[in-house]
């Protein structure tokens, strides 16, 4: 199924909320008959992202060694995760060019080291290897990821996909972006769209338990934090009023 970006989070928008810090979460999903999920936290002040990433569940290893799982943010078009229906040359997969269209060009790249650009988004050897991956690290964006980011259209591709859950036609594919590959190594595993968090929402971690939160960070949290601010406004009314109803009987009861 699609997803759809949430709208912007009005922190998020251009002007002096530039030189804040807008945290960002992305759900990642599986595609392309993939069994993985994770969930990927990103801080924002001008253009330093501090990332957070776990996810496991992925292809495990390619060609005897652990699998290259190339990530990437991308960004500059409808900011979903494309449907089973991109699949347009009916191979059973969603390729890289098959889900451009939904999740836009490369702009930042999410590599364990060096280069971040989108040049560096086909390199294997600084990409995050084997099926479970914690990642950390504070990176510059790109001015596109930036701007995608804050117009709410930034989507995180978690690429390579395991092999043995594609079709016979799939398996023996080359990849469409870089054909000495295989479809698999650079098809997406996992996809996620990046959602502003709301100011006092829920916390940011990561793991089972931070998956379930992002789940209901845009929802459930802000409905706790309505009932939390609900609450301490009756408290201070209640308090207001026994103040008044003290005063009240002070003045009632002065001695003579």
């Amino acid at each position: 199924m699609a997803t759809a970006p949430a709208a912007p989070a009005a922190s998020a928008g251009a002007g002096p909320a530039a030189s804040r810090t807008v945290t960002y979460q992305a759900r990642l999903r599986p595609l392309n008959h993939q069994t993985g999920s994770g969930l990927l936290t990103l801080r924002l002040r001008e253009s330093t992202a501090t990332i957070t990433e776990r996810y496991s569940g992925l292809a495990a290893r390619l060609n005897g060694a652990p699998y290259p799982h190339l990530q990437h943010i991308h960004g500059g078009a409808r900011g979903m995760c494309p449907p089973a229906s991109a699949d347009r040359n009916g191979d059973g997969v969603v390729s890289t060019t098959e889900g451009t269209p939904y999740y836009g060009p490369i702009q930042t790249t999410l590599s364990v080291r060096g280069n971040v650009t989108p040049q560096a988004g086909t390199d294997l050897k600084i990409a995050p290897k084997g099926p479970s991956v914690r990642y950390a690290r504070t990176i510059t964006l790109s001015p596109a990821a930036v701007a995608s980011l804050r117009k709410g259209i930034a989507v995180v591709v978690v690429h390579g996909d395991d092999p043995r859950t594609l079709g016979r036609k799939a398996r023996s594919e080359k990849s469409d972006v870089v054909p000495s590959l295989p479809l698999a190594v650079t098809s997406p595993a996992l996809c996620g769209v990046l959602q502003p968090m709301p100011a006092g929402g829920a916390a940011t971690g990561t793991g089972s338990t931070a998956a379930t939160g992002s789940t209901v960070g845009t929802g459930h949290a802000k409905v706790a934090w309505l009932f939390g601010a609900g609450a301490g406004l009756a408290g201070a009314g209640a308090l207001a009023r026994a103040l008044h109803v003290r005063r009240r009987n002070r003045t009632a009861f002065r001695p003579a």
